[in-house]
């Protein structure tokens, strides 16, 4: 669905979006959904390196046109603009000059060659907030590194834990199949951003920030990182199987598997009644969460043997109604139909101008005063670059045509 502009919580503040790819994007989209004006840059002709990752392409603009790309650039203006160019260079700073925030992510150094630093831009504007996102940080032994999702969870230790254990069939470190670490540093640096903006509004001083891939995957390793910084052991890879708690994982049933999540004593009590095998609660070997992880193998066949005979349908009611945490596992296709995703609005429609109806998830925002709203479907390369320039610079379309003829846009 389309909807008209209503309040926003980020209405009136303006961002330069000089970011491809996943991590930038996906932050300058949360700004976008919130009501913030986004002015993406792109290289004339070419555009968002993610424009070209596939397959799968949008039907019809195999080469040039992913489904990537629709998942991180709606509520956004597409400006082609080559600042490589001294000209080009200059009505960027024109743009930034009355900007709020801009959000790049080259790598360190490479703006500052065209005198689009943050030491440069801050003269320009001293209320800038300018938001590197990059593979290493500005700083550092690794700074100069290029950096994707999947070096960034290798490096930073998710794939240490995520996978089957050693010694089993598939058995090895292993990727989370989403680019997690891109999506946690576009969430660093949003919240981040918006830490600025509350600083501003008391100060009236911009600032630069640091977000990187490696930093964000690090900083959300959580009860790995604390195991080994405080008590001196590494957690192992344990497949679909939780290493702190159990039964927490994958079963399977009459006609496919289910996840069955009891992270608590209490929940295991229900479990086993609901099972039908409440002496499983003052069995020794499953009586303490410490126990059920001790006797892990000997307590999943219990439960696995317990499940014949009821299909995943049968038993996400039965467990549920008895108060355990438990659910299918969803491809897709079950999502787009779930009658909560729907409850819910998850999947928004908007209108492309050459695709005509595109959908993605919506934002996991649910706001009483300012929700989000989802105005404009991803752009073409270059899409608003005579509107945007002549809006806000007023460039005339003599002055247009000008800069077209010198490929500056």
């Amino acid at each position: 669905m389309t909807q008209a502009p209503t309040a926003a919580a980020l209405q009136g503040l303006r961002v330069i979006d000089m970011t491809r790819v996943i991590a930038g994007p996906y932050a300058t989209q949360t700004f976008g959904d919130l009501g913030a004006e986004v002015i993406k840059i792109e290289r004339p002709g070419e555009g968002d390196d993610v424009r070209r990752v596939g397959p799968p392409w949008i039907e019809g603009r195999e080469g040039n046109l992913s489904t990537y790309f629709m998942a991180v650039n709606r509520n956004k203006q597409s400006v082609a603009l080559d600042f490589a160019q001294p000209e080009g260079a200059d009505l960027l700073r024109q743009l930034i000059k009355d900007a709020d925030i801009l959000v790049e992510n080259f790598r360190p150094g490479t703006l500052a060659k065209y005198g689009l630093g943050y030491d440069d831009l801050k003269q320009l504007n001293p209320r800038l907030i300018y938001c590197s996102v990059s593979g290493f940080g500005q700083t550092g032994p690794y700074a100069s590194r290029s950096g994707y999702d999947y070096l960034a969870q290798a490096m930073a230790g998710a794939m240490t834990v995520t996978g089957l254990p050693d010694g089993e069939p598939g058995g090895g470190p292993l990727r989370v199949g989403i680019p997690m670490a891109d999506i946690f540093a576009g969430m660093q640096a949003t919240v981040a951003v918006l830490a600025a903006l509350h600083h501003r509004t008391a100060t009236g001083e911009g600032q630069a920030i640091d977000v990187s891939l490696f930093d964000a995957q690090f900083a959300t390793m959580l009860n790995p990182a604390a195991c080994w910084l405080n008590a001196g052991q590494e957690l192992p890879r344990t497949g679909n199987d939780h290493p702190s708690a159990a039964p927490y994982g994958v079963y399977p049933v009459d006609d496919g598997h289910i996840l069955i999540a009891t992270f608590n004593d209490r929940e295991f009590v229900r479990l086993a009644a609901a099972l039908g095998h409440a002496e499983w609660s003052t069995d020794d070997r499953f009586s303490s969460n410490g126990a059920r992880v001790a006797n892990r193998a000997a307590l999943k066949q219990c439960v696995t043997d317990a499940l014949k005979g009821k299909t995943r349908a049968e038993w996400v009611d039965h467990l549920n109604k008895a108060t355990v945490s438990c659910g299918p596992i969803n491809a897709m296709p079950d999502l787009e139909t779930d009658p909560h995703v729907i409850d819910r609005d998850m999947i928004v429609e908007m209108e492309h101008p050459v695709l005509g109806k595109i959908r993605a998830p919506a934002s996991a925002f649910r706001m009483t005063k300012t929700p989000p709203t989802y105005r404009t479907a991803p752009p073409l390369v270059g899409e608003n670059t005579d509107e945007v320039l002549h809006r806000l610079l007023g460039l005339t379309p003599a002055e247009l045509t000008a800069l077209r003829a010198k490929q500056i846009v």
